[in-house]
């Protein structure tokens, strides 16, 4: 077996298995192609091929991209990393904290947009195992809603407890969906349009929105998985990962141009986004337009987690070796590392087995997209060690 050969037999036995309907990968070194390619069907219960520019809900791989245009606005004045929630919604000036005990106590001290950046406000998720705020977020139906607008989600959530004293914890939550709003107020402008002037154009990612244009609906991946959010992270996951078709439009829809969330919601191609991973390289385009300055680019990649609050967890599930900068993790020490991977590399994934990463030091990105929505299984992991070891 030749290197190269690996990552393809590396996708190709998840969808031996049914394990997945069908996989997308590219990884790039300093420019060049090393692999790319895609294995299975879009859906194997019709047969469907994988479209060409296929759509992927890429989830929490939007959080980065909202996170890059919050660090624009700080680069253009319009925004502090100390600057509190509540100067953009007065709602969360008075906010309360829920102990362990079930009392509440007031938040010792404002969140910033710094702790949103790092997820470190006392926010949550629906699917936060053993999260005693979760079940409050679950019946709000803060992140399962995709008719609630941005607005009114961050009412329902100004109107929730804090899991944690500001700073205190790393939780992965709705934070950036808060971002979002923040970015909104700040500019009296929407996101879509900051986020399609200030990243997607410069950087060519012509497919990439929080819509859909209907005659470009055929090319959405079927999504597969669970259809519960709150089920996303369990103790006792199935045995066996089984394709079960299902329907996210009432939380991810497609046709409705007033959507948008910082957390999720963008649709997006595998063409887009490396474009948009290799900008996390520099910091600049392809032609060398500057999306971040050099000195925001170094300080977006750098860690923000204090010792005692690592490692960080999603759940229940650790991340031995990384910390998060200002919008994704970072790896600190590959001595804990449980996969493959180098010092410095960063990245993020999506609910429905959307990965990517980025390895300043290799000069190398990596791409990998499918639509299970709560895999258990380690495609990611997977695939990027089958990627590294093909570097000379």
């Amino acid at each position: 077996m030749t290197r190269t050969t690996r990552i393809q037999q590396a996708a190709q036995r998840y969808i031996d298995r049914q394990e997945f309907a069908g996989i997308e990968w590219r990884v790039q070194v300093s420019g060049a192609t090393l692999s790319e390619g895609r294995a299975g069907l879009g859906s194997p219960l019709t047969g469907e091929e994988i479209p060409d520019q296929a759509i992927y809900r890429i989830y929490s791989m939007t959080k980065p991209i909202v996170s890059v245009m919050a660090l624009i606005l700080v680069e253009q004045g319009m925004l502090n990393l100390f600057d509190p929630l509540a100067k953009f919604n007065p709602l969360f000036a008075r906010l309360q904290v829920l102990t362990s005990d079930g009392s509440l106590e007031p938040a010792r001290r404002p969140v910033t947009v710094e702790d949103l950046l790092t997820h470190r406000s006392g926010f949550s998720y629906e699917f936060i195992t053993g999260c005693h705020i979760a079940a409050g977020y679950d019946a709000a139906k803060l992140s399962s809603d995709g008719s609630c607008s941005l607005d009114d989600m961050m009412t329902k959530l100004a109107a929730q407890p804090l899991a944690f004293q500001p700073g205190s914890q790393f939780r992965y939550s709705v934070s950036t969906d808060a971002l979002a709003h923040v970015i909104e107020k700040a500019t009296g402008k929407p996101l879509q349009a900051l986020l399609k002037q200030n990243i997607f154009e410069p950087l060519g990612m012509r497919d990439t929105d929080f819509y859909v244009d209907e005659t470009q609906r055929h090319r959405i991946m079927p999504m597969f998985g669970i259809e519960d959010i709150s089920s996303l992270i369990t103790l006792t996951p199935p045995s066996q990962q089984k394709l079960n078709a299902i329907e996210v439009d009432h939380m991810y829809p497609c046709n409705d141009t007033s959507f948008r969330r910082g957390g999720h919601g963008l649709f997006s191609t595998l063409d887009d986004y490396c474009r948009f991973a290799s900008m996390l390289l520099t910091g600049a385009t392809a032609s060398g337009e500057k999306i971040l300055s050099r000195k925001m680019h170094e300080m977006m990649l750098k860690n923000r987690i204090p010792p005692e609050q690592l490692p960080l967890k999603i759940g229940i599930a650790p991340l031995p070796g990384y910390g998060w900068g200002l919008g994704l993790r970072v790896m600190l020490d590959t001595g804990k590392a449980m996969g493959l991977t180098g010092e410095d590399e960063c990245g993020w994934s999506g609910a429905a087995s959307t990965y990517f990463w980025v390895d300043p030091v290799e000069n190398m990105t990596g791409v990998v997209l499918s639509q299970y929505l709560g895999s258990m299984l380690p495609l990611a992991d997977t695939m990027r060690t089958a990627a590294y070891q093909m570097l000379e």
